[in-house]
């Protein structure tokens, strides 16, 4: 009897260790998938090509241990909240290809037909049938997601969130959590904060009491370099220089840019920024994280290929190095697109980036 109950007391903890708990969903490098079931118009075979289990595999290969994967409602549900099945399938194409070679996965709902993050009306904020289905989204993707163990699969509540009043974002994160929590008590959950998932509004985010939650922000600064000559900005039509580390324009630079140049820079004339900057940027959820004994995690960076290779790099090397000095897990904006992908746009790797981005 004694034996048999020590063999049924084995059993039933690897049950649970199988299961996975939620201390095992320590992430550190990963990269987003964007451009796939989110922020694209492919359908049918295109969509299906664009990633599929090589992807997977050479992510593995190159060193991330996890993926974000951005998911929107348009493509996941009709406007009647019905399945599309097809997507789902390809979500869980994605997170089977991940289990089986040992990626963790966080899944992002990025964009609500109630909410973009750059809309100037967000229909979410103000109407309660929206809040609602916002929730019914939720409860739906746990009923299909809630098979993968806790140490495979986290889920982040809604991609940069922009509400006019913070206490806005913080009431529906306390119900999203009060809608989730009974379904699945210990899953990971990802909070962002409010404004695009700012560092600088961590101190208005407040953070339900739960030790199964990560922290996120989102770092894309100085703008006039990570965002140069993006053709959805202000500086798409930016032809002057910028600089990484240092000064990004300079006084003299600024006062021989012509008129319209100069209405554009003119923010960012004789302004610092290096490693200390990034760092100070990061103290509020360094700190808030570090209050609460949480896991801190910047879902989003990065610098389209417009701006200077040479100023690139160095921004990059010093935001890993900040995130290595504080312990911050990471995943760049994107794997592959040809403005900020590890993979550009003709399928090639963008080797020193890939190298920097993994730096340990």
């Amino acid at each position: 009897m004694i034996i048999l109950a020590f063999m049924l007391l084995a059993f039933c903890q690897s049950k649970t260790v199988s299961a996975g708990t939620p201390a095992d969903f320590k992430i550190f490098k990963g990269t987003n998938i964007a451009h796939w079931l989110s922020q694209s118009e492919a359908r049918g075979a295109a969509r299906d090509s664009f990633f599929q289990e090589k992807d997977v595999i050479a992510l593995k290969k190159l060193g991330f241990d996890h993926l974000r994967l951005p998911i929107d409602e348009m493509q996941m549900w009709d406007e009647k909240g019905v399945r599309e099945d097809a997507a789902f399938k390809l979500m869980a194409n994605c997170l089977d290809w991940c289990q089986k070679h040992q990626l963790k996965v966080i899944v992002d709902l990025h964009i609500l037909r109630s909410h973009h993050f750059n809309a100037k009306v967000k229909p979410l904020w103000t109407d309660t049938k929206e809040q609602e289905k916002f929730y019914k989204f939720w409860i739906d993707l746990s009923s299909v997601l809630k098979k993968y163990p806790v140490s495979d699969v986290a889920y982040e509540l809604m991609n940069e969130a922009v509400a006019d009043d913070p206490e806005q974002w913080n009431q529906l994160v306390d119900r999203a959590m009060k809608t989730l929590r009974p379904l699945e008590p210990e899953r990971i959950i990802v909070i962002g904060s409010n404004m695009w998932q700012s560092a600088n509004t961590f101190d208005v985010l407040k953070v339900p009491k739960d030790k199964n939650i990560i922290l996120s922000f989102h770092l894309y600064e100085p703008f006039l370099l990570t965002h140069y000559q993006a053709g959805w900005t202000v500086l798409k039509n930016y032809t002057g220089p910028v600089h990484y580390p240092g000064e990004l324009l300079t006084k003299a630079e600024f006062d021989v840019l012509a008129t319209d140049q100069q209405a554009i820079a003119k923010d960012w004339v004789g302004k610092e920024w290096n490693l200390a900057k990034l760092e100070e940027m990061m103290q509020l959820p360094v700190q808030k994280a570090k209050e609460l004994s949480l896991q801190l995690y910047c879902g989003e960076y990065g610098v389209v290929e417009n701006a200077p290779e040479a100023d690139r790099l160095r921004w990059y090397n010093d935001m890993i190095t900040a995130f290595n000095k504080f312990g911050i897990a990471s995943a760049n904006w994107n794997y592959k697109s040809g403005q900020f992908g590890l993979v550009d746009g003709k399928g090639t790797k963008r080797e020193a980036m890939i190298q920097t981005i993994l730096k340990k």
